[in-house]
């Protein structure tokens, strides 16, 4: 519908107009998510130590998780983020950084599994029972997953909402946690190591990544015929960073996908083979 490409604009006659990012109390946005991250990496530190009390908790998930939440930062707050909207390729990086580098350390570094492992019984129990909830099992479908993230691109690429989150601070914010929180629950949809009662199987997520690997690419393609209005003439250079970093990324998922396939069936034969072994030495 053409009316869509212009729903955007409607938005900034209700949201403050552009200026320094302030948040309500007079605080630079800066500032609270650099406090944000800083909280959010002493807490899984501070998990994963208490964990460790019980049963190691691997030293390398806290590295993912702190490289994570530094590439989030980096994506968010980063000079890509304070580059002008005219700049393609600068918020090419970024989008990458928080969409998509991002999601894929910070879910293998299990933090759902850290909170079960440390949280009190009736605090676990209500999480787990959130993850239960139709809800989560909804928007952790690779397929509702991948159409939150990707689909979420080509509305801010191919409608008014690009320049709209440029005039509008607040928008911008919303977008920036929109990219990360779809990129993290596609990633963990498709490659994630912590408990899914409702994961999908394997060739849907291997679907999934097929499909949103060309929906990422076709919309990079269109990028660098059409860029948006104001960008600057690296349109075509900021459509090649998005496509060879998106390939690039989306390979590392297909990577990790099927390695943890290999696994698990290895692990199922190791599996096997100890159940018949009690037998086997019966019959002999």
């Amino acid at each position: 519908m053409p009316e869509l490409a212009h729903l955007p604009t409607a938005v900034l006659g209700v949201l403050p107009p552009a200026g320094h990012q302030h948040g309500s109390s007079g605080v630079p946005v800066e500032a609270v998510v650099l406090g944000l991250a800083a909280v959010s990496v002493a807490a899984y530190l501070l998990a994963a130590r208490r964990s460790s009390t019980r049963r190691p908790w691997p030293r390398r998930r806290g590295v993912l998780w702190t490289a994570g939440v530094a590439a989030a930062v980096a994506g968010a707050l980063g000079p890509t983020a304070a580059a002008d909207h005219a700049d393609l390729v600068a918020h090419m990086v970024g989008h990458l950084l928080l969409g998509m580098a991002a999601p894929l350390l910070l879910v293998p570094a299990a933090p759902v599994t850290l909170m079960l492992r440390t949280l009190d019984p009736v605090p676990a129990r209500r999480l787990v029972r959130l993850l239960r909830s139709v809800p989560v099992r909804v928007v952790s479908h690779p397929v509702v997953a991948a159409v939150l993230s990707v689909g979420g691109l080509w509305l801010l690429f191919r409608t008014d909402l690009w320049s709209a989150s440029h005039e509008v601070p607040l928008l911008g914010a919303l977008v920036s946690v929109h990219v990360l929180v779809s990129g993290y629950l596609l990633t963990a949809s498709l490659v994630g190591v912590d408990p899914d009662p409702h994961r999908a199987s394997f060739v849907v997520r291997s679907a999934v990544v097929v499909l949103a690997l060309a929906a990422h690419d076709v919309l990079a393609a269109t990028l660098a015929v059409d860029p948006p209005p104001g960008v600057g003439p690296d349109a075509r250079a900021g459509a090649l960073v998005m496509y060879l970093g998106g390939d690039a990324v989306d390979l590392a998922l297909v990577v990790v996908l099927w390695s943890q396939r290999a696994r698990r069936r290895r692990a199922r034969g190791a599996q096997s083979a100890e159940q018949s072994s009690p037998r086997t030495t019966g019959v002999a």
